[in-house]
C-alpha cells in the first residue's frame, strides 16, 4: 500500500472505501477529495463514492468493500504502524460483521505490524468488539474521531472498547472539548483542518487537550495547525513539537 504522509503512522491500509457524512467534523473531509480524484484516475475501487455538490465532491454514501486488499498486510515483511481505512470508516453501518471479521483475522495473522483503527462510530464498535469471536489484539489500536463538545460522548462509548490502546483524535479541531474525561485512554492526537475550506483552530483549544492529557496521563500528539497552507503553518505548539506515542508503542518505532 502507499506510503502516507500522515506524522503519526507509516502507511494506510484500505480494505473499505467510501463513507457518509456524519457531523460536522466530516464536512471538509480529505477522503473525498481524494476518492474524487482516484475515481477520475480510472480506479474502479473509488467509482461512484462521490458526487459534485457546490462544486465540490460529497460522499454519495456508497461503500466499497475490497477482499483483495486483506492479502496486502501479510506481504509486507517489516513492522509498522498501519492506519486502517484512511479512506473510510471500519464501523461504518454498512460494512458487515464478517468483513469486520475478516480484517480481525489479517491483524491477529500478522502481530509484527501494529494497527490503527479510527472511527467515528464508536458506539458501533463497541457493539461488535465486545462480543466473544473478537479478541482483544496487543498490535491493535483502537480510536474515536472528536471534533468539538457535541461529539464528546464518543469517548465515553470508545472507553467501553476492549482495547490494548485506545486513542482520541481530535482533528479537526474546530472547537472547545474542555471537561472531555481521558480517563482510560491513552493517546491524545490533534490537529488543526487543513485545505481551501479550512475552519479556525483556538490555540487555547489545543492548550486545554495539552493540559488534560497530561492529567490523565494520556500521550500527547500535536499534528498540525492546518489552514489553507499546512506546511507553512508547521506544527509546533508554545515552542516545541510534540511526537508522543503510547508506551506499547516506543519500544519497537
Amino acid at each position: 500500500m502507499a506510503e502516507t504522509s500522515i506524522e503519526w503512522t507509516d502507511t494506510t491500509w484500505n480494505p473499505v472505501a467510501g463513507c457518509t457524512i456524519l457531523t460536522a467534523g466530516c464536512t471538509n473531509c480529505y477522503a473525498m477529495r481524494m476518492a474524487a480524484r482516484l475515481e477520475a484516475m480510472g480506479q474502479e475501487k473509488y467509482s461512484g463514492l462521490t458526487r459534485k455538490s457546490g462544486g465540490r465532491a460529497k460522499w454519495t454514501g456508497k461503500v466499497t468493500l475490497d477482499w483483495k486488499a486483506l492479502a496486502v498486510p501479510a506481504t509486507w515483511s517489516k513492522p509498522r504502524l498501519v492506519f486502517v481505512n484512511s479512506m473510510s470508516d471500519l464501523f461504518h453501518t454498512d460494512v458487515p460483521r464478517e468483513f469486520i471479521a475478516a480484517v480481525w483475522d489479517v491483524m491477529e495473522a500478522t502481530p509484527r505490524h501494529t494497527y490503527q483503527i479510527l472511527t467515528k462510530r464508536p458506539d458501533r464498535m463497541r457493539d461488535i468488539l465486545s462480543a466473544s469471536e473478537f479478541r482483544v489484539l496487543p498490535n491493535v489500536w483502537l480510536g474515536a474521531s472528536v471534533e468539538d463538545n457535541r461529539v464528546i460522548g464518543r469517548i465515553d462509548d470508545l472507553r467501553h472498547v476492549p482495547a490494548a490502546v485506545r486513542f482520541i483524535s481530535f482533528e479537526p479541531l474546530i472547537g472547545s472539548v474542555a471537561g472531555a474525561n481521558l480517563s482510560d485512554i491513552h493517546w491524545a492526537i490533534v490537529g488543526g483542518e487543513s485545505g481551501p475550506q479550512s475552519r479556525f483552530m483556538d490555540p487555547l483549544w489545543v492548550d486545554e487537550i495539552e493540559a488534560m492529557s497530561r492529567r490523565f496521563g494520556a500521550a500527547f500528539f500535536f499534528k498540525q495547525w492546518g489552514g489553507r497552507n499546512k506546511k507553512a503553518a508547521g506544527r509546533e505548539l508554545n515552542g516545541r513539537t510534540y511526537d508522543e506515542m503510547p508506551i506499547s508503542a516506543q519500544s519497537s518505532y
